[in-house]
Order: C-alpha cells, then sequence, then structure tokens
C-alpha cells in the first residue's frame, strides 16, 4: 500500500513504512527525479519554471510562488497515498522545516481525502516513543503487508 507521511520527509516514518512492507510516499524520492533528471542543469536549483504552475492544482494563484511549488511536489504524493500518517508539533529535525502554510495544507489535503489516517503527537520521551512505533506498526499491519 502506499502510504503517505507528515512531515514528508520523516526518514524515520519511511523506514517503519518500509519494514512493515509498505511503500513510503516521500519527498525525498520526488526531489531524486529532479536531481537526476537531464534536463535540470545546477541541482539544488532544481525548481522549474512549470513547477510553481503544477502546484495550481493544490494551490490558488493567490499563494505565494514558494508555497505553489513545494505542492507541486507534495501535491502528487497526497494523490497516490491510500494511507497516511501524520506526526503532528514533530520538532524542525524530524522533518519538513519548509513553508508552514505548505505543511498546513499538505495535512488538510491528506485529512480531506478520507483514506485511512493515523495522527500522532510527536513523542517527548522514551514511554512515548515506544508507544508512537507500537500505534504506527499496528497501524500499518491492519493495513496488510508484511
Amino acid at each position: 500500500m502506499k502510504i503517505a507521511m507528515f512531515p514528508p520527509n520523516s526518514l524515520i516514518l519511511e523506514d517503519l513504512i518500509e519494514r512493515s512492507g509498505h511503500e513510503p510516499l516521500s519527498l525525498q524520492n520526488q526531489i531524486k527525479q529532479k536531481v537526476i533528471d537531464p534536463e535540470i542543469d545546477s541541482p539544488p536549483f532544481n525548481m522549474t519554471e512549470e513547477d510553481p504552475i503544477k502546484g495550481l492544482k493544490y494551490a490558488a494563484i493567490e499563494v505565494p510562488s514558494g508555497v505553489r511549488g513545494r505542492m507541486s511536489l507534495f501535491g502528487p504524493l497526497i494523490d497516490v497515498a491510500e494511507a497516511a500518517i501524520i506526526m503532528d508539533e514533530s520538532p524542525f529535525g524530524f522533518g519538513c522545516i519548509g513553508c508552514a502554510r505548505s505543511n498546513e495544507l499538505s495535512v488538510f489535503y491528506l485529512r480531506k481525502k478520507g483514506i485511512p489516517t493515523l495522527e500522532l503527537k510527536y513523542p517527548t520521551n522514551q514511554d512515548e516513543t515506544r508507544d508512537v512505533v507500537n500505534k504506527i506498526t499496528t497501524f500499518l499491519k491492519q493495513l496488510g503487508g508484511a
């Protein structure tokens, strides 16, 4: 199953999803396509003129181009997601530190999609961490997979 995760670049969530036999929909894979694309001359300047235009599917024209550019990456992941894990109140080092509005819009679209979703608060101690990992593992097992 294709699992969207938020933050979309969390290596911790990506690893847990992969270990369960599911496909993590991570930002790293989206960016990888842009970095290895021979048409883009100078990564990390890997935004093309078309990216903010593609983002119009997810954000109005009045929204800043940076939000639309980020949504051109996040949006397609949300479109193909069959389930989602959303980690609330995570520190900056856990995942995406980009635009707060892009983050809010991404979570809004994940919730609106109506797919099975697990929402958790970022753990602050060892006991909470065990609990979060157990909840994620249980959620992923209920979806099927390894």
